[in-house]
C-alpha cells in the first residue's frame, strides 16, 4: 500500500503575512449570504512539536567557570599489543599497536622475563621474553616448545599477530630482570563549550493587536495574541538546538575554512557531540560484522561481542527511531516457539477480550539488560528522520546504545575522581552570571531599554557535552 505524504502548513521563516497564516475571511465567508461559523482555536496539528528531553534522561548537568573541560580516562590493565615477526628463526617480533589499534611501538610495556602468549599463522606459542631494550620496538620471545619459532611454521612474513603477558618467570635467586616498571597508562580528553544565541522580535502595534485566532504552544502560551505564539515557538525551538547541537556538533577539522578563535576570541571552533564522539572513540554497529539494526539474534550477539571487548557494561538503553524498535520487537516475537502468528505473547494471560501487547521495552541477552525507547528526534521529518531519510550507508543513524550508571574519572579542575554520568552537560556559570539558558527583554515595549519600537526577546546559551567512556557506546547505523 503507497502512502502519500500530508502536506501541512509550516511555521514561517519571516515574520510576514502569507496565504498560510492569513485568515481571508472576506473571499471565505464575510461577501457571502451566511455568517460563515469560525473555529477560533489553533489545531495542534503536529502533537508535541519539541524533542528535547533525551539527554534528561541519560546524564546530568554541571555548571564550569573556564573555557574548556579536561578529563582523564582510565588505559587497559592487562598489556597485549600486535606484532608482527622481524626474523622467525632469531625469535625476534617487531610490536606495532596496542589491542585497540593505537599506534605504540618502542614505549610498549614488556620486559625481560614475562610469560607471553603469540597468536596467529593458524596457531597459539607460549614463550618467554628474553630481550626487551627500553626504547626499542624489537622484542625477543624465546618459545617454550620450539628451538625457534620458524620451527613452529612461522615466517618472517607472517605479521597482524597478537601478544599477550600472563605472567613471568625468574630463576631462583636472581635478581629482577625486567629493569623498568609499567605505569599506569590513561587518555586526556578535552571539550570547549559553544555560544548558542536567537532572537525573537515583534513590534509595539502587534503586540497591542488581538487576533482573531485562540493559539497555543508547548509553553503554555494561549490567548488571541500571535506573538505570544511566536516568542514561544522561538523558546522552544530554542531549547530543542541547546539539546540537538549537543548530539550532532563537531570539532572544527585543520582543513575546515572556518576561522579558528585568536586571542581576541573572534571565531569558532566548535564543539564535540554526542554522535561525533561515539564515531570517533565509539562502536557503530555498520562496522561490527556487517550489522545494520539488531534485526536478529545473530547480529546483536555480534554487538554483545564488542561490548564484552570493552567495558561489559551490565545495563544499556537503546535510544531508536520506528523502524528499529520495530525490527527489535520482531526479533524477540520470533524467540517463542509457542505462538503461530505470534498471539501467545503479549499481555499476561491473554483471552480474547484483552488487548494484544506486541513491543517490548526491555530484554535480556547473555549477561545484559537492555531498555528500548522510542527517540522522537530520530522519526521526526523536521529533524533527523528526514536526514535519516536522505543520508546513506552508515551516515543514516537508526539509534545510539549507552551504557546506564555512572563513570569514575579524574577531573583535573577539582583535583578529584568523581563520579558521573557517562553524558552530562557543562554549561558556564559562576556566582555572578549563569548561561545555562539566558533570557532578557530589550526594546520600548515593557522593558523600556531603548527607544525601539518593538520587543527583542534574546536566548543564549553557553554549553557543551562530556562523552565519558565512549567505548561502551554504540550507534546503530
Amino acid at each position: 500500500m503507497a502512502i502519500t505524504p500530508a502536506t501541512q502548513s509550516r511555521a514561517a521563516a519571516v515574520q510576514a503575512v502569507t496565504s498560510a497564516n492569513y485568515l481571508d475571511i472576506q473571499n471565505d465567508g464575510w461577501a457571502k449570504q451566511y455568517l460563515p461559523d469560525l473555529m477560533a482555536k489553533e489545531a495542534e496539528v503536529f502533537g508535541k512539536r519539541t524533542i528535547s528531553g533525551f539527554l534528561s534522561q541519560v546524564g546530568a548537568e554541571e555548571s564550569m567557570a573556564a573555557d574548556q573541560v579536561i578529563w582523564s580516562e582510565q588505559g587497559r590493565l592487562h598489556l597485549s599489543y600486535k606484532c608482527e615477526m622481524n626474523d622467525a628463526s632469531a625469535n625476534t617480533i617487531d610490536i606495532i599497536q596496542n589491542i585497540d589499534g593505537v599506534a605504540q611501538t618502542t614505549d610498549h610495556g614488556i620486559r625481560v622475563g614475562d610469560q607471553v602468549l603469540i597468536a596467529g599463522h593458524g596457531q597459539t606459542i607460549t614463550g618467554r621474553v628474553s630481550l626487551a631494550a627500553a626504547g626499542n620496538q624489537t622484542i625477543t620471545v624465546q618459545p617454550y616448545g620450539y628451538a625457534a619459532l620458524s620451527n613452529a611454521g612461522w615466517g618472517d612474513s607472517d605479521d597482524t599477530n597478537t601478544i599477550l603477558v600472563f605472567g613471568s618467570e625468574n630463576a631462583k635467586g636472581e635478581s629482577y630482570l625486567g629493569g623498568r616498571s609499567n605505569k599506569p597508562s590513561f587518555t586526556t580528553f578535552t571539550n570547549k563549550p559553544i555560544i548558542l544565541r536567537d532572537q525573537y522580535e515583534v513590534s509595539g502595534s502587534d503586540v497591542a493587536q488581538i487576533g482573531w485566532v485562540e493559539v497555543s504552544g508547548e509553553d503554555g502560551q494561549n490567548g488571541y495574541y500571535w506573538y505570544l505564539k511566536a516568542e514561544g515557538d522561538t523558546r522552544s525551538r530554542f531549547t530543542d538546538y541547546c539539546e540537538m547541537s549537543m548530539i550532532e556538533s563537531e570539532k572544527v577539522a585543520e582543513v575546515s575554512a572556518i576561522a579558528l578563535p585568536t586571542d581576541g576570541g573572534v571565531g569558532t571552533a566548535g564543539t564535540e557531540g554526542l554522535f561525533s564522539a561515539v564515531k570517533s572513540r565509539g562502536h557503530q554497529s555498520s562496522g561490527v560484522m556487517g550489522v545494520n539494526a539488531a534485526t536478529d539474534l545473530a547480529e546483536f550477539d555480534a554487538i554483545l561481542a564488542e561490548f564484552d571487548k570493552n567495558g561489559a557494561i551490565e545495563e544499556n538503553m537503546m535510544f531508536v527511531n520506528r523502524a528499529t524498535a520495530l525490527a527489535v520487537d520482531d526479533m524477540l516475537a520470533s524467540m517463542n516457539s509457542y505462538g503461530a502468528g505470534g498471539t501467545s505473547w503479549g499481555v499476561f494471560d491473554n483471552d480474547e477480550d484483552m488487548a494484544l501487547n506486541l513491543g517490548f521495552s526491555g530484554f535480556r541477552r547473555g549477561s545484559y539488560d537492555f531498555y528500548k525507547s522510542d527517540w522522537k528526534y530520530l522519526n521526526d521529518l523536521a529533524t533527523r528522520g528526514g536526514i535519516n531519510a536522505a543520508a546513506t550507508g552508515g551516515e543514516a543513524i537508526r539509534g545510539i546504545m549507552i551504557p546506564a550508571g555512572v563513570s569514575s574519572v579524574y577531573d583535573q579542575s577539582l583535583g578529584k575522581n568523581l563520579k558521573r554520568p557517562f553524558l552530562h552537560v557543562r554549561y558556564r556559570a559562576s556566582k555572578l552570571e549563569s548561561r545555562k539558558f539566558k533570557t532578557w527583554v530589550t526594546g520600548s515595549v515593557g522593558a523600556k531599554t531603548s527607544d525601539l519600537d518593538a520587543m527583542t526577546m534574546n536566548f543564549l546559551s553557553e554549553r557543551c557535552l562530556v562523552v565519558q567512556g565512549a567505548n561502551n557506546f554504540m550507534l546503530l547505523n
